[in-house]
């Protein structure tokens, strides 16, 4: 379908159509108010050529072209930016992420287990299917946000045959690379589109849409979902192939486990020696020893003001999440045959803080876990 039009307005009021075709950027079924109509009871001699056929006799009904152009752009945008998208999975990063779907102004169909996650994308203005496979009926683009390997491929499984072929469906859950390629190659065989997308930014960066997805899927896959991702994140990668961002997304938060235990020691060392967390702050986040972990989710109260050490470590990003992703990195790296012996070392580490009872508690509470270590 070509699109209605192709016009630029210049500052001045020129170029009304440029570009255009005949009858093109326009439709004659469009009136204006009778007193538009009086004003200008024929179109300006440069717009007339650009009628359709046998329309030249109704100029009167085509007055101010320039109105005309504007209202024809204002369809097409409403065209091209509106998509109806199925979400399944609404819990902590899930339903915000399908709120600001709802927010840029896209037809969102959600489902969900959980009643309560139901009720409230609800109340953010999703309609609520009664069923995952009934939530993609019809749908230009399927995102799914899950637990687990296991639970993408079961939806996946479910969804994945009910969906027009040529269509998208987008995975944000964090799982294994395998379980991620498996899901490509069941979409591949009905025909439609696919992207792992599992995302770096926390609740927080859920709810502000201002999330980093890390995206794997061929090119043609990655385009059409990219003006998706947009609207629930800030930056937007495509990593390679299927499987490529789960790849990324577990590489990506093994650095994070290690360096927030890294940071955890420097500071329970720098209690042990007598400075103060602010000077110790001050050194490390303008030296070599700078991190995200440091700089950003500084582990102790005072230096950064908005991280969970300041809201008694209530999570952002649970502990219990951070057992997941080294485990997945374990179990990836022990597939790919790669040496990963501080990853492994993080792991264990957040295996006893989980076991302690700690999984609910924001990773940046493992220094509590590390001060512990000092009287063993």
């Amino acid at each position: 379908m070509r699109p209605r039009s192709r016009c630029t307005l210049s500052p001045c009021g020129r170029g009304w159509l440029r570009g255009a075709q005949p009858g093109e950027g326009f439709s004659p079924r469009i009136h204006l108010p009778a007193a538009y109509a009086e004003r200008t009871p024929h179109p300006p001699r440069f717009a007339r050529h650009l009628l359709p056929q046998g329309e030249k006799g109704r100029g009167r009904q085509l007055a101010r072209p320039d109105f005309i152009v504007l209202q024809s752009t204002k369809r097409l945008a409403e065209e091209t930016t509106m998509a109806t998208i199925a979400f399944i999975g609404l819990g902590n990063m899930g339903g915000p992420m399908a709120a600001n779907l709802v927010k840029a102004g896209h037809k969102v169909v959600a489902f969900d287990l959980v009643e309560a996650s139901r009720a409230q994308a609800k109340a953010d203005g999703a309609g609520i299917a009664d069923s995952a496979a009934g939530a993609v009926k019809g749908a230009d683009v399927v995102v799914t946000m899950l637990p687990a390997g296991k639970h993408v491929l079961g939806v996946w499984n479910e969804v994945v045959p009910a969906m027009t072929r040529g269509a998208l469906i987008i995975d944000s859950s964090t799982i294994d690379v395998e379980s991620a390629r498996a899901a490509h190659a069941l979409a591949a065989k009905s025909g439609v589109l696919s992207v792992d997308a599992p995302v770096s930014g926390g609740t927080g960066g859920a709810k502000g849409g201002t999330l980093t997805f890390m995206c794997g899927g061929d090119d043609k896959a990655f385009a059409a979902a990219k003006p998706v991702l947009e609207n629930m994140g800030k930056k937007i990668v495509h990593c390679g192939g299927g499987g490529a961002g789960q790849a990324a997304k577990i590489c990506n938060n093994m650095i994070l486990g290690i360096s927030m235990i890294a940071v955890s020691e420097a500071f329970a060392l720098g209690e042990k020696l007598g400075l103060s967390h602010q000077a110790l702050f001050d050194v490390a986040s303008t030296s070599s020893g700078q991190c995200w972990s440091l700089t950003t989710y500084c582990p102790v109260p005072g230096p950064v003001p908005t991280s969970p050490a300041n809201n008694d470590y209530k999570p952002g990003f649970a502990s219990a999440l951070m057992v997941k992703d080294l485990t997945l990195a374990q179990d990836a790296a022990k597939a790919a045959g790669a040496a990963t012996p501080l990853g492994k070392h993080a792991q264990e580490i957040y295996q006893s803080f989980d076991a302690a009872g700690q999984g609910g508690v924001d990773f940046s509470g493992i220094i509590k876990h590390v001060r512990s270590l000092a009287g063993k």
